[in-house]
């Protein structure tokens, strides 16, 4: 082996001539033959057992030695040639091994005379540590478009070759009979500008240009022991793949390869905070309720990974209204919900008052509810190749399987570059046909959303029948590219959707690429909510313990207005509600559309008010006020609401006055505190020298019973944000 070396680096070592394009071609033509002369052909292969290594050996020289006869050898050429040495067995494997894998069985192999094992050329780190350092753009160290194969880069430098020694052998004393484990499919990393795309362990990079589709590039490789997938914090990961050719488990050196961080290209609705309104001037206020959740849990996700969250990301209302609250429930006989509405002095302006307006709705018996007709619209494009998008997708929705009842139907749309029918409506009692489902989907290919809606709608209408519920569930990171993509288009598209009755609810996976204004577009024109599933705690909460408030709606088109007495109220502002604003003549519209309320939801909302004569006044007294405004009256305000019985059209009316100040509770106090932390994270211009020392003290002395640990969670992320932010 020795003197194979000292001949290889003696042709290195000889002058390398200007490349030629005829000889290069009848030199590989002749090498190929060389090849097929040595080795044979058999059954359309070329086998390679590994007890003819020797032989190979020999060809590979034959085909050096022609090279250099025809005009000379590049180090390239030569470490192809090498390369050669490893690949063939793999690649153009014909023998046992590559019959048992074509016929799906187990191999049993005699190994009472092993074969020797076959040698495995080190990679360029191994032979000059430094050039992967110093050269590190141009090896590179790429894998080939063979199946699980490594190659040398072509640009890759000369390097010595005194320093390689024959590579260690892995032996394995001979037993009796020897089993090779049942073979598994894995499509091979492919690499380009050091970044890498591991199909099928859910890491996505940039796939190499030019490279076949994922079903041509998969291979058929044996497990070993050693093959694994480490990440670390720093962004590379190191893989090893062990490979068991004829029954010999070797392994091949591991190296470091980095991954690009993903780029950041989530998008969040622009609407800027609302704006301060002079009550003579502006003395309306009308808005959709929203019992979203997404933000806090992107909010969450931020503060977790040691980031401040995207400005844009922070709405307000959705962090008010992620906690369960203990607000007074309707009677029987009343409308579905009952409104609570109080003011009390404002924690971050003594100055001023905020209005707290509370709905409650009901929890109807479990009995009482309609039968369910559920389809799971589920995103497997590549972008969800990451373990927090389809892995926790699909344990997310096993969570939810034991909450549905055996006369609710379960039906599986799935969409990547294409949609399709993964599973056909059946009983929610079938739950191993539906997890069974669930565990085929595989992410890849670009996001047709619009054919995965399309599909999902016409899966769900079929299904429909009188006094059942139907709801699609879409799962996804937002990021739709192929058909409609824009969130305006989207709402035009579902917007049309809306009256066949039809609920569409929304969960995102996954950071990166969230698309949220998309997300958005969906839910509130598709009647139904928002929410962000970041951890298995989350899946829990939204589709386990709060899954018959995002399921089945008690209310529909719930809109609130609100009027302010200027004799008593000369400022006021909505926190948060940005993206749920609606014009005053909408409140009576019963064509424009507005948020649903469901089993149990409870709905918060919370102004803060400038008494009239009050020195937190911003804005100066209007020279030719009207003067025919009720000063007498001890009402500051009147709080009006509208909503629809599902499946109705016509919308009933509830009115409420708002009067005097009163003593917050536990819940209105917990609520101001959320509302202050909102505020501290996107818009502190309101709240003066108050910080998130004071927004940490108010909600840990108002977390009540908090049986769920959600209010204790909330004052650990104040905690974080402060540190953040100093």
């Amino acid at each position: 082996m020795n003197d194979d070396l000292d001949d290889l680096k003696a042709i290195m070592d000889s002058v390398t001539p200007r490349p030629d394009a005829a000889r290069r071609a009848d030199n590989l033509a002749l090498a190929q033959k060389n090849f097929d002369d040595l080795q044979g052909s058999r059954d359309g292969l070329r086998p390679t057992p590994v007890t003819e290594a020797k032989g190979l050996w020999t060809g590979v020289k034959t085909m050096l030695n022609t090279f250099t006869t025809k005009g000379g050898l590049t180090a390239t050429t030569a470490l192809v040639a090498v390369g050669f040495l490893y690949i063939v067995p793999q690649v153009m494997d014909g023998g046992p091994e590559s019959r048992a894998r074509d016929l799906g069985t187990d191999l049993i192999i005699p190994t009472a005379e092993p074969a020797a094992p076959v040698p495995i050329p080190p990679t360029i780190s191994q032979i000059d540590p430094q050039l992967r350092d110093s050269n590190a753009d141009k090896i590179g160290e790429s894998f080939a478009h063979s199946p699980g194969q490594p190659t040398v880069n072509q640009e890759a430098p000369q390097v010595e070759m005194a320093e390689l020694a024959a590579p260690k052998e892995t032996e394995i004393a001979p037993t009796e009979r020897q089993r090779v484990e049942p073979l598994r499919e894995i499509t091979p990393p492919q690499v380009r500008n050091r970044n890498v795309d591991f199909q099928g362990f859910g890491i996505e990079g940039e796939q190499t240009e030019g490279v076949a589709p994922d079903a041509a590039l998969s291979a058929t490789v044996s497990p070993a022991p050693e093959d694994r997938l480490d990440l670390n914090t720093t962004g590379s990961a190191r893989i090893g793949l062990g490979y068991a050719p004829d029954g010999i488990v070797q392994k091949r050196p591991t190296e470091d390869l980095l991954i690009e961080p993903q780029s950041d290209t989530e998008t969040f609705s622009t609407e800027t905070p609302n704006a301060l309104k002079i009550t003579s001037t502006e003395p309306v206020s009308t808005f959709s309720i929203d019992v979203d959740t997404a933000a806090y849990s992107v909010v969450r996700s931020s503060l977790n990974r040691g980031q401040h969250p995207p400005t844009q990301a922070v709405r307000i209302e959705e962090l008010i209204n992620y906690f369960p609250y203990d607000y007074p429930t309707p009677d029987t006989g009343e409308a579905p919900f009952r409104p609570t509405v109080s003011t009390f002095q404002t924690p971050w302006n003594t100055d001023t008052q905020l209005v707290h307006i509370a709905l409650q709705g009901q929890m109807p018996a479990l009995e009482d509810r309609p039968p369910l007709n559920l389809v799971f619209l589920i995103d497997t494009s590549g972008s969800m190749n990451q373990p927090d998008k389809l892995p926790l997708l699909k344990q997310s929705f096993r969570l939810m399987l034991d909450q549905l009842r055996p006369q609710d139907e379960v039906a599986i749309v799935a969409y990547a570059g294409s949609a399709g029918q993964v599973l056909a409506p059946t009983p929610a009692s079938d739950r191993s046909a539906i997890i069974d489902a669930i565990d085929t989907l595989r992410p890849g290919g670009g996001t047709n959303g619009q054919g995965g809606l399309q599909q999902a709608y016409a899966m769900a209408e079929a299904m429909s029948e009188d006094a059942e519920v139907g709801r699609i569930l879409l799962a996804t990171d937002g990021d739709f590219n192929v058909g409609i993509n824009s969130p305006d288009a989207l709402k035009d598209f579902i917007a049309d959707k809306r009256d066949t009755g039809t609920y569409l609810s929304v969960l995102g996976f996954g950071r990166g690429n969230l698309d949220d204004a998309t997300m958005q577009a969906l839910a509130q024109n598709g009647n139904g909510t928002a929410a962000y599933i970041d951890t298995l705690s989350e899946a829990q909460k939204v589709l386990v313990d709060q899954l018959s408030g995002a399921l089945f709606p008690i209310a529909g088109d719930v809109k609130v207005q609100v009027e302010f007495n200027p004799a008593q109220i000369a400022e006021y502002r909505l926190i948060g509600y940005e993206t749920r604003a609606l014009a005053r003549e909408d409140f009576n519209n019963d064509k424009v559309d507005a948020g649903e309320l469901g089993a149990g939801h409870a709905v918060t909302a919370i102004y803060e008010v400038t008494p009239v004569g009050s020195p937190a006044q911003l804005s100066d007294p209007l020279r030719y006020a009207p003067n025919t405004v009720a000063s007498q009256s001890d009402e500051i305000g009147f709080v009006k609401l509208r909503y629809k019985e599902p499946g109705e059209d016509v919308s009933q009316l509830l009115e409420t006055p708002i009067v005097g100040q009163s003593i917050p509770g536990t819940e209105a106090n917990f609520a101001a505190a959320i509302a202050g932390f909102g505020q501290l994270l996107r818009d502190d211009r309101y709240l003066g020298d108050w910080g998130y020392d004071d927004a940490i003290a108010l909600a840990n002395a108002n977390r009540g019973e908090d049986a769920f640990g959600y209010r204790t969670e909330a004052v650990q992320l104040m905690r974080l944000a402060q540190s953040l932010s100093r």
